[in-house]
């Protein structure tokens, strides 16, 4: 199994591929593919890459699946006898990225798209 932990809108997040993931709004249109080149860390079956504090020439590749706000979370906040009450909703933005690869140095380490495998017949 491999995966790599990535750093994206400040929050550090471990990633696979074939797998989505909801992220800080990016500013990247719908099927577009990005590039996130803050990785922390790579493991791939017995091969570890820890990066000080990034892992040189590792990128993530991904495309973007859509955007959209997430629950909204409520801020009430009131003063005991005093009247005072104020009630406030937030909704965040997010982006859907689908992780397609974890590149080494320009080598696609893992892929979504499994090769083929190839079988003889005698």
């Amino acid at each position: 199994m491999s995966y790599a932990i990535i750093e994206t809108g400040g929050k550090q997040l471990r990633v696979e591929p074939g797998r989505f993931y909801d992220i800080e709004l990016l500013a990247v249109e719908p099927e577009q593919t990005v590039s996130i080149d803050q990785v922390l860390y790579i493991q791939h079956g017995d091969d570890i890459h820890v990066g000080q504090p990034l892992v040189s020439g590792a990128t993530v590749e991904g495309t973007v699946m859509r955007h959209f706000r997430d629950r909204k979370v409520l801020v009430y906040k009131m003063q005991p006898k005093k009247k005072t009450r104020k009630k406030r909703g937030h909704r965040q933005e997010r982006t859907r990225l689908m992780i397609d690869s974890i590149n080494l140095n320009g080598e696609v380490l893992t892929s979504t798209a499994a090769p083929a495998e190839v079988s003889e017949e005698a």
